[in-house]
C-alpha cells in the first residue's frame, strides 16, 4: 500500500480491509485490497464524499476502485457511488429499482435534503445515480486477485428489502453488515424495513463470520458475534417476532 491506513485516517481491521466513519451520519464505508483489484463497501451520501472516498481508498489500495459493492440503497450509503465510475457495482437483486428509477431517486434525494445534505449536492448525486450492473440473488463469490476472495450474500429483506453483506475471509474475518446493525444506536427501522425477516438475517450473518469474526455495522464501532446476537434478540422482541 502506498500510505497506511492511519494516515488517512481509516481504521485497519485485517490484512488488506479496513473501513473509516464518515462525519454527519457516522457512516461505515469499508475496503477490502487485492492484487491489482479493491473493493468499496458502500459510496457516502454525495459526490465530493465519494470523490474524497475513491482518493483514499486509491491511496491505500495504490491502485484504482475496480469494484463497488452497496448494502442497501438509503441515501448515506449510495449518493457517492457516481464518484466510482468504472468500477464494478453489485448490490442486491431489486435495488436496481430504487435506484435506477425516478421515484427512487426522487426519495433519496428528498431524504438527503431532510438530514441536512445540501439541497444541490443531493439533486447533482441523485441525477448521476446508475443502478448496480451487478445483482446478487443469493451468494456471490467475488474474486480480487490471487488469495483474495470475498462472498457477496444477500441477506434481506430485512433493515430494507434490498441488504447485502461483505464477507472478507481471514484472521479474523470481517464481516462488513450495513445497517442491519448499528452500533451507535437503535437500528433504525423506516417504513421499506421488513422486521418480520430481520432477525433471520442476523443470524445468517453469524453463521457466515462464527464467533471470532469482527462485524462491522453500519454506523458504530466494530462489533462481535455476541453483540450481534444480543441484537437479534431486541429487534425480535421490538418487533414481536418468534425465535427462528
Amino acid at each position: 500500500m502506498s500510505v497506511t491506513w492511519e494516515e488517512v485516517g481509516w481504521e485497519r481491521l485485517a490484512a488488506g480491509a479496513g473501513r473509516c466513519r464518515l462525519p454527519g451520519w457516522d457512516c461505515t464505508v469499508g475496503l477490502v485490497v487485492g492484487r491489482g483489484a479493491a473493493l468499496l463497501i458502500d459510496a457516502g451520501s454525495s459526490l465530493a464524499e465519494g470523490a474524497r472516498l475513491r482518493a483514499q481508498a486509491e491511496a491505500l489500495a495504490g491502485h484504482r476502485v475496480t469494484h463497488l459493492a452497496l448494502t442497501h440503497p438509503h441515501f448515506d450509503h449510495v449518493l457517492g457511488a457516481a464518484a466510482f465510475a468504472g468500477a464494478e457495482v453489485f448490490g442486491a437483486v431489486g435495488i436496481d429499482a430504487v435506484l435506477g428509477g425516478r421515484r427512487g431517486r426522487e426519495e433519496l434525494r428528498a431524504d438527503a435534503v431532510h438530514h441536512g445534505l445540501d439541497a444541490a449536492a443531493a439533486q447533482e448525486a441523485a441525477d448521476t445515480l446508475v443502478p448496480p450492473r451487478h445483482l446478487v440473488s443469493g451468494e456471490w463469490t467475488l474474486d480480487l486477485g490471487p488469495g483474495r476472495q470475498v462472498l457477496l450474500a444477500n441477506v434481506g429483506p430485512a433493515h430494507t428489502a434490498y441488504d447485502l453483506a461483505v464477507l472478507v475471509p481471514g484472521e479474523p474475518e470481517v464481516v462488513f453488515c450495513g445497517d442491519l446493525v448499528e452500533e451507535s444506536g437503535e437500528p433504525q427501522a423506516g417504513p421499506d424495513a421488513v422486521p418480520s425477516h430481520w432477525p433471520d438475517a442476523l443470524d445468517r450473518l453469524v453463521s457466515f463470520g462464527g464467533e471470532d469474526a469482527l462485524y462491522v455495522p453500519g454506523h458504530g464501532a466494530v462489533v462481535d458475534a455476541a453483540f450481534v446476537r444480543r441484537q437479534r434478540d431486541a429487534l425480535a422482541a421490538r418487533f414481536g417476532v418468534s425465535p427462528g
